[in-house]
């Protein structure tokens, strides 16, 4: 033993104190009991930034936060009901890399509890009825396939049904490789769906987390009546690096981040996700010509 190991406190618990004490001492610690702000470093208490949206109260860092976790601090008292989505066929192509696409679409609704990476709620906001959407980066990026675009269809048909607003939280990578031409269809898809809430006079409201790109910015993302984006959130279609090399020039400092969008009229503003709740009662009030209820 070297006199560095001597030293070392695990080795003095391991080699002096009897087995049933050090059992007592080396107590099991849950792994994500801290989190590390990957902006400025800071360490933060994982309850502490669950209370706190999964914001980074010192820095401020948007971090990514659970599909469920996003809706129980936006609707009124936490209270939502979740909307069934249409089954959509599953591995179309029957696509294959590394492993069978089947597979990693059962990985991933075990380590989401998702069916895939769109959920769809209704609740209330302020008192207000809304119909929400939500898209999880955590389900395979979140990108776009068929069982993602028949959700967005379906929450949009049920918002036009109950004649309430729809509101979406976008973050994708964009379109779902695996399926191919099935997955592009998903964008004229989603947009003639859009369309028909437009026609039925209804608010959409696109609020952008980080990272929304590729066909999804390409379609339902940029088609909302007021575009939100929370602060940091890369926005855009082809990344930053690409087009460098596509057009041979240096990109000004900050591009494609939500407040050089807002700054250049692409998003109408940016809002901390701990002041989201209040805007979009707000939007969804003036839009949809009703006082809030709680104010009645």
């Amino acid at each position: 033993m070297t006199e560095k190991d001597s030293r070392s406190p695990m080795n003095w618990i391991s080699n002096v104190v009897p087995p049933k004490i050090r059992s007592f001492l080396k107590r099991d610690t849950p792994e994500n009991l801290w989190v590390k702000c990957p902006e400025s470093g800071q360490l933060v208490f994982h309850k502490d930034l669950e209370a706190n949206l999964f914001v980074v109260p010192g820095s401020g860092f948007h971090m990514a936060i659970p599909a469920r976790r996003r809706l129980a601090g936006l609707f009124d008292d936490g209270v939502f009901e979740e909307i069934p989505t249409p089954e959509a066929p599953v591995d179309p192509l029957k696509f294959r890399d590394v492993k069978r696409y089947a597979d990693r679409l059962k990985e991933y609704r075990a380590k989401t509890g998702l069916q895939d990476a769109i959920l769809l709620a209704r609740g209330a906001l302020e008192g207000l009825p809304a119909t929400v959407a939500v898209q999880d980066f955590a389900f395979q990026g979140g990108t776009l396939g068929l069982a993602a675009g028949e959700a967005i269809i379906a929450g949009i048909t049920e918002a036009i049904t109950k004649r309430t607003p729809f509101i979406i939280f976008t973050a994708s990578g964009g379109a779902r490789m695996q399926e191919g031409m099935f997955s592009l269809m998903q964008m004229p898809r989603t947009t003639v769906a859009v369309r028909r809430l437009r026609e039925a006079r209804l608010p959409y409201i696109v609020v952008l987390t980080n990272p929304t790109t590729g066909g999804v910015t390409a379609s339902y993302a940029m088609l909302g009546d007021v575009h939100i984006a929370e602060p940091g959130a890369v926005i855009g279609f082809a990344g930053a690096r690409v087009i460098e090399q596509t057009i041979r020039e240096r990109l000004p400092e900050g591009f494609q981040r939500s407040e050089y969008l807002r700054d250049h009229g692409m998003v109408d503003m940016v809002v901390p996700r701990t002041q989201m709740r209040e805007t979009l009662a707000r939007l969804c009030s003036i839009l949809m010509q009703q006082p809030p209820r709680a104010a009645a």
